[in-house]
């Protein structure tokens, strides 16, 4: 007669390591952006002539807002396991429709431009929605022809001296830029709908199962396109406040390889890929970082390419996390 014996358990330490292990993950995926912060804010203090300077931080928070606003709305998208890859060619339609309607005064050029991204928002939402294109498909396809009809609408570079909306570009309140407050006001309402809204909480059940949602009865498709008509939205906004703060419009160049920067924001910051999640104030620190990152290896005299392999990498870093947490 065979003997049964039990498998030994494993020693104690074992246990504990592999007790840690998911936990420092799940720390990296909810923290980790912000420990990349300070550490290179630490770092720049030490070792960055001026990095303290009021016009310094200025100049990054500046530059940070139109990848924060745009951010924001691929959050709402990548958290609904979808992509958009639309959001640099949006940005640059608003800057054309802006040059062609600015004769008619600053307010309704920016009207203009605003509906002119909702309306690439929803043939990108009704594409993935209603007719069941894969995202990343159907937003590549308007990446390539919204930016065709904006250089073809504005071909060259068009500078203006609009008052009002050169002062939308560089003028303060308190000494803070008023895009940087636009920014940070945008951000409290994505977060409040995100935390605070049947809308939100919409938007994350059906990131997290879509064929559950369906069955329970919400309406997927609809929420679908407004998801998508809002990015296009926040998009055709960072690029009218772009032009403001350049004081010309340029579509051929503005917003190229922003999405690309938009999505790496939404990764670091600890929203997965995979959807059911959406951590709107870890996007901001994602675009924070990003942009004090360049500005950190600039002032270094460092390449640009730097720039693109350390964010390579720290990509890989903020996905594998998630992979590893989602597994365990």
């Amino acid at each position: 007669m065979t003997e049964l014996t039990s498998k030994p358990a494993p020693p104690s330490g074992a246990r504990s390591m592999a007790d840690l292990k998911p936990r420092i993950f799940a720390w990296v995926q909810d923290y980790g952006v912000y420990a990349a912060v300070l550490a290179l804010l630490l770092f720049n203090v030490l070792f960055t002539p001026h990095f303290l300077d009021a016009s310094n931080f200025r100049t990054q928070f500046v530059q940070v807002t139109p990848i924060v606003i745009v951010s924001l709305g691929m959050a709402l998208v990548i958290g609904t396991q979808g992509i958009d890859l639309s959001v640099g060619s949006v940005m640059a339609l608003a800057a054309a429709l802006v040059a062609l309607y600015l004769g008619y005064g600053a307010l309704p050029a920016l009207i203009v431009a605003v509906i002119g991204g909702a309306v690439v928002g929803a043939a990108g939402g009704a594409l993935v929605s209603y007719v069941g294109v894969q995202p990343i498909v159907a937003t590549l396809a308007l990446l390539v022809g919204v930016r065709g009809i904006a250089n073809v609408l504005v071909p060259q570079l068009v500078e203006f001296r609009n008052p009002e909306l050169i002062a939308l570009g560089s003028s303060s309140v308190a000494g803070i830029p008023v895009i940087v407050l636009i920014a940070a006001a945008l951000t409290l309402i994505v977060l409040f709908v995100v935390r605070r809204t049947t809308f939100g909480r919409q938007v994350v059940a059906i990131g997290g199962n879509r064929s559950a949602s369906e069955l329970s009865g919400l309406p997927v498709k609809r929420v679908l396109l407004i998801v998508y008509v809002i990015s296009g939205l926040l998009a055709a906004l960072a690029g009218v406040l772009a032009t403001a703060r350049l004081q010309a419009s340029d579509p051929t160049s503005l917003g190229l390889f922003i999405e690309l920067s938009a999505i790496t924001a939404v990764v670091v910051g600890g929203t997965p890929l995979t959807g059911g999640r959406i951590r709107v104030l870890s996007t901001v620190m994602g675009a924070l970082l990003m942009q004090l990152l360049a500005a950190t290896l600039i002032k270094h005299n460092l390449p640009q390419s730097w720039t693109q392999m350390v964010q390579a990498v720290i990509i890989l870093a903020a996905v594998y996390a998630t992979r590893e947490r989602a597994n365990r």
